[in-house]
């Protein structure tokens, strides 16, 4: 596999100090798309203000996840059947080691998914995987240098869209959601062993691919789960459901998002909705914790953001939305491209919005539209960003893409001069 890595002159002075942060799971480090991070770039182009470009094996939507000086990426090589996980040197864009977790027949799939599509979780010591094996779930845990602590396969999922269940670490538990259309279930796992902890079912057995979101709310530890025609909160700790709201649609992609003492989500098969919910309830509260709703912009598989004093989300066709969180108030709708698959994130107060042809739209919340650049990479993208150390990472169908300044610890390791490197 060819490698190319580029060292800009002196790249740490064009962006300035990061608050560094690990990326660690499906959405970063709060599992929202947001970023503590500052000094970030604005504007790139598939050359401009990229620090390294690393060419990738076979595909995958799934997320880059970056812990320190190691990312990890899961891939599928169509032609073998092999789903992959591999660690990748951020310093230099070299692969530290590849591990083959399962070989296995190619699922059916919907044409916008693929066999990769799940983003890893770590925590520093191991990174865990999920993948399907035929009409299995299998979920794997390895450490840092690559080698197999753990593989266990907790339950089954068929769908014909295809396997995309992000796994979610909470104390000492891996939590990975099982909505498809058979015996649906959620099921936390030992982080140390595999070993089943809980187990749940749900209520209606359809497939689904969110992933969970952890919050402290109302004085209960919720775990806020859109999917299987319903929106419900559960305890992590015991899997015990603390309220559920009926609907509003039968299928759902995109995760939630809390701010402003709401949960909003967004769905989009075959009904389009979006929904502010107060999550302060017990049982079915359908009919009293819906604060707003709005079927016009929704998205399918975007998930959105919430900050400050506005609800941002971009619909799978590519317009725009930004609302008053609390009200519902529409403040502006826009076209900014022509698809996306990929979650926004947010740093600095600015959205970043990617599209599926490589297009990044960097926008100000507010009353009313404001698109502060648009960059733009020489592939498409599907996959989510990550933020880390005073970088973004892209994932496009070929390449990795690490944009802006490096890491200090990043930066001792590297020449002053413009470095091209290659290896084969």
């Amino acid at each position: 596999m060819a490698r190319l890595c580029l060292l800009a002159i002196s790249v740490s002075a064009i962006f300035g100090s990061a608050s560094a942060e690990n990326w660690p799971g499906w959405r970063g480090p709060r599992g929202d798309g947001t970023s503590a991070e500052t000094g970030l770039p604005r504007h790139w182009s598939a050359t401009d203000h990229v620090a390294c470009k690393i060419e990738v094996p076979g595909r995958g939507h799934a997320s880059p996840v970056v812990w320190d000086d190691a990312i990890f990426l899961v891939s599928a090589d169509e032609g073998s059947g092999e789903r992959l996980l591999l660690c990748l040197d951020r310093a230099h864009g070299q692969t530290r080691w590849r591990r083959t977790v399962l070989s296995s027949p190619l699922e059916d799939k919907h044409e916008l998914n693929s066999y990769a599509s799940s983003t890893p979780a770590t925590d520093g010591s191991r990174v865990y995987v999920t993948f399907l094996d035929r009409t299995e779930m299998v979920v794997a845990a390895y450490d840092m240098a690559g080698e197999l602590c753990w593989l266990v396969r907790p339950g089954e999922f068929y769908s014909k869209h295809g396997f995309c269940s992000c796994p979610v670490l909470f104390e000492d538990k891996l939590i990975v959601n099982g909505d498809h259309d058979g015996k649906a279930y959620v099921v936390a796992l030992d982080r140390q062993t595999g070993r089943t902890i809980w187990k749940i079912d749900r209520p209606n057995n359809t497939r689904s691919y969110s992933t969970p979101l952890i919050r402290q709310i109302d004085g209960r530890t919720q775990m806020i789960l859109s999917g299987n025609r319903c929106v419900a909160s559960y305890d992590p700790r015991d899997g015990r459901q603390h309220w559920i709201i009926d609907g509003p649609t039968e299928q759902f992609v995109a995760s939630v998002v809390y701010g402003r003492q709401l949960i909003f989500m967004t769905c989009g098969y075959p009904d389009h909705h979006m929904l502010a919910i107060r999550p302060d309830g017990t049982g079915n509260v359908t009919e009293s914790h819906v604060v707003w709703r709005t079927t016009k912009g929704a998205s399918y598989v975007p998930s959105p953001v919430a900050i400050d004093d506005y609800f941002l989300v971009v619909s799978d066709g590519g317009v725009a939305s930004c609302f008053n969180a609390t009200s519902g108030e529409r403040h502006w709708m826009e076209r900014i491209g022509s698809h996306y698959s990929a979650s926004p994130v947010v740093a600095e107060g600015l959205v970043y919005f990617t599209s599926d042809d490589g297009v990044t739209s960097v926008i100000r919340p507010g009353r009313m539209f404001e698109l502060v650049a648009t960059s733009r990479l020489d592939e498409s993208c599907y996959a989510s960003p990550a933020i880390s150390q005073g970088q973004f990472f892209i994932r496009g169908e070929k390449h990795l893409y690490a944009i802006g300044a490096a890491s200090s610890s990043v930066r001792g390791r590297r020449s002053s001069f413009l470095r091209v490197s290659r290896e084969r």
